[in-house]
C-alpha cells in the first residue's frame, strides 16, 4: 500500500484489520508503525534524489523500494537492509532560507510577472517567486493568484 497520512488515517481500521490477517504487507507512507505490517515512513530527504514533488514522493519511494528487492520479497530483511543502505546514503534534508513576503507583495509580483510573460502558468510563477528567495506556501499562492488575476 502507498498511502499519505490523510488516507492512512481514513483507512486506519482497514489497515489494522489487514495487519491481523498476516502475510506479506508493505506500507509506504502512512502515519504509524502497525504490528504485522512493514512500514517505510515518508522521507522528504529523498525528494531530490527521486525527483518530483512531496505530494507524489510516496509513490516514487515505493518504486525505488521495488528496485531494492534483493530476494523478490517485499518485506524481507535483505530488501529492508538494501533500501536502508541506499536511502541513508542519498537522503538530503531540504532546507530553505527564503524571506517571508506579504500578500500584497505576492499579488504585485504575480501581476508584474504576468504582464511581462503573458500566459505564464501559476506553478511557474510560484517557482520564479521561490527562485528569487521569497517564501510563499503553495495553497496561499494559489489563493493570492486568484485574487490577483481571477480564476482561469
Amino acid at each position: 500500500m502507498v498511502l499519505s497520512e490523510v488516507y492512512a488515517n481514513a483507512m486506519k481500521a482497514e489497515i489494522h484489520a489487514l495487519a491481523s490477517v498476516g502475510g506479506e504487507v508493505l506500507l509506504v507512507g502512512g502515519t504509524e508503525e502497525i504490528p504485522g505490517i512493514q512500514r517505510v515512513a515518508s522521507n522528504a530527504g529523498l525528494r531530490r534524489t527521486l525527483g518530483g514533488t512531496l505530494t507524489s514522493l510516496n509513490v516514487r519511494m515505493a518504486a525505488s523500494w521495488l528496485e531494492h528487492c534483493e530476494d523478490g520479497r517485499l518485506t524481507s530483511t535483505a530488501t529492508s537492509d538494501s533500501w536502508q543502505r541506499w536511502a541513508s546514503g542519498v537522503a538530503e534534508p531540504e532546507r530553505y532560507n527564503r524571506t517571508p513576503i506579504s500578500d500584497e507583495d505576492v499579488m504585485a509580483f504575480i501581476k508584474r510577472e504576468n504582464a511581462s510573460h503573458p500566459g505564464i502558468s501559476r506553478s511557474r510563477l510560484l517557482r520564479a517567486l521561490r527562485d528569487g528567495n521569497q517564501a510563499c506556501e503553495q495553497s496561499r499562492f494559489a489563493n493570492l493568484y486568484i485574487r490577483a488575476m481571477g480564476e482561469r
